[in-house]
């Protein structure tokens, strides 16, 4: 709601300037490059059944635990704009950017040995995240008047992702089987697609003149979205350097995300026939974060 009252007294005060501006209608494009920190930290969702844990063990006993938290609001980002100026105070932009953001451990095991415990072995591994993605970034601007060369301005407006996944790697030394000795490297990749999202994006910016149609850019932004994964799929199972997907399950390679599970679910902890190993698991559905307050840095080109 907050959000909402914001963009509409941006939007009234901006009409209201419409008729005390002269005009200056104009056409100009951007290219910049961002870095984002993120701002809010979330405890991640779980990883192949395993909780965003970070646990470490000693002689087969538990010494260390704590939760996994964070966001994917942290990396970089490109961008190109095209943008519409009506008049000396009120203009419009339309973005399409890339995101990449930096790598994020989402659960890990740490043991100086393997052994079993509730009827399951306790191994090495770890799991780290990347969010890669493009969006567009429709905005209204209000530009607050050119001074020596510079020129403040500020403007809010939505992200919409129009493609991109989750990407979780895991590495692991797993054991040959529960009791056996034997350990096995096993490196997975799996790829989670979200459901369509909207998020928030508020910018602070000034540009200086370089020249009659060039200008330098910097913007401070701050965005808020989260992502709902939609469905995951394993497309990568190496073990011991050899490819082995082919030997996995529909049920072990692909994932329906969902928001309840019921005895009709294909899911062995809630449907009394077990898992139908045929057909996609069905999960339920987690959120992550990419919020983050970025710096933009950039060439503006009128034209």
């Amino acid at each position: 709601m907050k959000k909402q009252l914001f963009l509409l007294g941006f939007a009234i005060c901006s009409m209201t300037m419409v008729g005390q501006t002269e005009k200056k209608e104009s056409w100009y494009f951007k290219l910049g490059g961002s870095y984002f920190v993120q701002t809010a930290a979330t405890e991640f969702p779980t990883v192949g059944g395993n909780a965003a844990l970070n646990k470490t063990y000693v002689g087969g006993k538990l010494v260390s635990e704590e939760s996994v938290t964070g966001s994917f609001g942290e990396g970089f980002r490109t961008g190109a704009t095209l943008d519409y100026r009506f008049n000396t105070r009120l203009g419009v932009e339309m973005g399409i950017n890339y995101y990449s953001s930096t790598d994020k451990r989402m659960a890990q095991t740490t043991t100086d040995q393997i052994f079993v415990s509730g009827g399951r072995p306790v191994y090495n591994f770890k799991s780290v995240g990347q969010i890669t993605a493009f969006d567009l970034a429709p905005a209204l601007v209000l530009f607050l008047g050119e001074q020596n060369g510079f020129e403040p301005y500020t403007k809010v407006g939505v992200l919409v992702p129009i493609h991109g996944d989750l990407e979780i790697t895991t590495d692991a030394i797993t054991p040959s089987g529960i009791a056996s000795p034997a350990t096995l490297t096993v490196h997975s990749v799996d790829k989670v697609k979200p459901n369509p999202t909207v998020g928030f994006m508020a910018t602070l910016g000034t540009s200086y003149k370089l020249g009659k149609n060039i200008s330098a850019f910097a913007e401070l932004e701050y965005r808020n979205f989260t992502v709902h994964g939609k469905s995951k799929e394993t497309t990568e199972f190496i073990v011991n350097g050899q490819n082995a997907l082919a030997g996995r399950t529909q049920a072990q390679i692909h994932t329906n995300y969902v928001d309840r599970l019921d005895v009709n679910s294909n899911n062995a902890s809630t449907n009394p026939n077990g898992l139908d190993s045929t057909k996609s698991m069905d999960e339920l559905s987690s959120y992550v974060g990419i919020s983050g307050l970025g710096m933009t840095l950039g060439l503006k080109y009128s034209l």
